[in-house]
């Protein structure tokens, strides 16, 4: 496996919960949990992403910007579940604003996936791909295994 099959692994596992999400956006239980598990799925993936991915891509030129850009997009996303987990459970405002995270979330995946993998992939040699892939998915599991 590539780093960037890796990385699509966690992307799918981040729209479904997303997915999930939006079909429970009723206070419930059900809720809270699908809510918490995206929590911990955008986090443990977003460290190991920047650190097993993006800094490697600093070294060359072409890539320094749009990783820089993701790296903004991760914070972004970071503010916004900030934002939802200071709601109150039964607000009105926090449906609202757990559509613009999943809309925000699939906006990053897809500009990833359609226009910085290809990028990427010119500058990254074939046993980089496959090194950093191991790299990432060691400091996912990592991050994925830390208490909350």
């Amino acid at each position: 496996m590539n780093i960037f099959e890796a990385l699509r692994v966690s992307h799918e596992t981040q729209r479904a919960l997303s997915a999930r999400l939006l079909a429970s956006l009723s206070d419930t239980p059900e809720r809270d949990r699908v809510f918490k598990e995206l929590k911990l799925e955008l986090k443990a993936h977003e460290i190991a992403e920047e650190r097993c991915f993006y800094v490697p891509l600093f070294a060359h030129d072409v890539t320094v910007d749009p990783s820089r850009h993701a790296i903004a997009e991760h914070h972004e996303i970071d503010e916004m579940v900030e934002d939802i987990e200071e709601l109150a459970s039964g607000s009105s405002s926090w449906p609202e604003a757990a559509k613009k995270l999943t809309h925000k979330i699939e906006h990053h995946l897809t500009e990833e996936e359609h226009k910085f993998f290809q990028e990427a992939g010119k500058v990254l040699t074939e046993s980089q791909k496959l090194s950093l892939a191991k790299e990432y998915e060691a400091e996912f599991l990592t991050q994925r295994l830390k208490p909350a």
